[in-house]
């Protein structure tokens, strides 16, 4: 009587072996799937470039007359290419154009997108929506709300701003 009851048990334990077993397997599977898919680094990319991207518009839309030199070495840390290059040449008089209007001038973000990302490239292209606020001496603040499209490209050092310009806006926009 006891030889009976124990077949049925067996097979009870070998089948809860088999499903475990089968339920690692495709854990395993799906975790490492997981792991090396592509859209998790590509997604890891844009995260990346967009927090880069606002940042570099946000620290080329500050500057305060008081440490200018910071400020201007905050942008050409933030460049690459014949942006970093303009701002380079241009430092000495802008830096001087700055001191003598006396003005403070600061950048919130309010929001960014990636519109483009070319990984394999290198290239990438962010639009950010910004809140500028100038402020002159004597004078009330003046805040103004921009939008930003810039252009970066990935150096040995990380990604950085090539290029940047204004976003287009209402019947300014190309048809």
């Amino acid at each position: 009587m006891a030889r009976i009851t124990a077949q049925p048990l067996l097979v009870a334990a070998m089948s809860l072996t088999l499903l475990v077993g089968g339920f690692a397997v495709w854990a395993s599977w799906s975790w490492y799937s997981a792991a090396h898919d592509d859209t998790v680094a590509y997604a890891a990319s844009r995260d990346e470039v967009l927090a880069v991207g606002e940042q570099a518009v946000q620290n080329l839309s500050t500057l305060d007359h008081k440490d200018v030199a910071h400020g201007l070495d905050l942008w050409q840390a933030s460049t690459t290419g014949d942006l970093h290059q303009q701002l380079s040449d241009g430092r000495g008089e802008f830096e001087k154009q700055v001191r003598q209007a006396q003005t403070v001038t600061t950048a919130k973000v309010l929001d960014g997108a990636v519109t483009e990302l070319d990984d394999r490239a290198g290239k990438a292209r962010v639009m950010v929506s910004l809140r500028i606020t100038v402020q002159a001496p004597k004078q009330q603040p003046a805040a103004k709300d921009s939008r930003m499209l810039g252009e970066l490209t990935r150096t040995p050092a990380g990604w950085k701003l090539s290029a940047l310009g204004q976003a287009p806006v209402g019947s300014n926009a190309p048809n």
